[in-house]
């Protein structure tokens, strides 16, 4: 299956305010989204969950986690169902709970610390500088919960040295196969989208690791997706990641089926031809 991709859609995220973005956070919308997403050729979906009162903030409420999973899988069945993690400062307790609650296929664990900053134009901050914390501590206990739960991580690298740390955790033993790497590239004070800087990142995997780009952004994003797809990487994209097509039109309602359709006929344009779940499942722990 060399020449097969898997496609991920990162399907909502979080802060994004949902009343002027096409961002599901109900379970209902979330699971039609996912049904589009898996019908475009998705065979993973990433997903957040959302407070319910204005659609904004994370939640960790396991019940609600459930819904949203439930309806999802009764939407695509055999969709691969990925929980974020993502949390600042030491205790893990609300994504452990969700993990432990919904058991999910697999999870992102995220590798490393980022100073999350953005400047404007103007020369202000674009929010108040802060920590994206995950010292190896952290990164220990998640792995030790998703190792309990049978779930694979998916170790989401925001700058060249937590990729480079990828290898350590493994040596170390605090890291088992299976597992899959995402290179998170966009990010302002993170890794730079840039075409030339890719082959380097992929140079730097644990060998044999499967591996995926995340592309924070707008019409630049495609080319690292097609880079991507050409180096043999999986593919991700969705309205966590970005609202534009390649062509720079911006999606609005129905926004993820579209952008899986964009990524999957790139995908072919290259060769590539996305995996089924079943085959992902295959892939991911072979």
């Amino acid at each position: 299956m060399s020449d097969k991709v898997i496609v991920t859609c990162a399907l909502n995220g979080v802060l994004t305010n949902p009343k002027t973005h096409p961002v599901p956070y109900t379970p209902e919308e979330m699971a039609q989204s996912a049904k589009e997403a898996y019908d475009a050729g998705a065979a993973v979906v990433h997903i957040h969950f959302r407070e319910q009162a204005m659609g904004r903030m994370p939640s960790w409420d396991p019940d609600l986690a459930a819904e949203c999973v439930d309806a999802i899988k009764e939407a695509a069945p055999d969709i691969i169902v990925n929980s974020t993690t993502g949390v600042m400062g030491d205790d893990i307790s609300g994504p452990q709970g969700v993990l432990e609650r919904v058991k999910p296929e697999m999870a992102a664990m995220n590798s490393g610390s980022l100073n999350y900053l953005k400047a404007r134009s103007n020369g202000e901050w674009a929010w108040p500088p802060m920590l994206f914390d995950n010292p190896v501590s952290k990164v220990e206990r998640f792995l030790e919960v998703m190792r309990d739960n049978d779930i694979i991580p998916e170790c989401e690298c925001f700058d060249t040295g937590i990729v480079r740390s990828i290898s350590m955790f493994e040596k170390v033993g605090i890291l088992d196969k299976p597992y899959t790497v995402s290179l998170v590239q966009g990010v302002a004070s993170g890794m730079p989208a840039r075409t030339d800087l890719l082959p380097i990142l992929v140079d730097l995997l644990p060998e044999g690791a499967h591996w995926q780009s995340i592309v924070i952004g707008r019409d630049e994003v495609w080319d690292i997706h097609r880079k991507t797809a050409e180096l043999g990487g999986h593919l991700r994209t969705g309205v966590e990641d970005t609202f534009y097509l390649p062509d720079g039109e911006k999606v609005a309602e129905h926004g993820n089926g579209r952008l899986i359709e964009a990524i999957v006929a790139m995908a072919r344009e290259v060769g590539r031809e996305p995996a089924t779940p079943d085959e992902a499942r295959q892939m991911i722990k072979a």
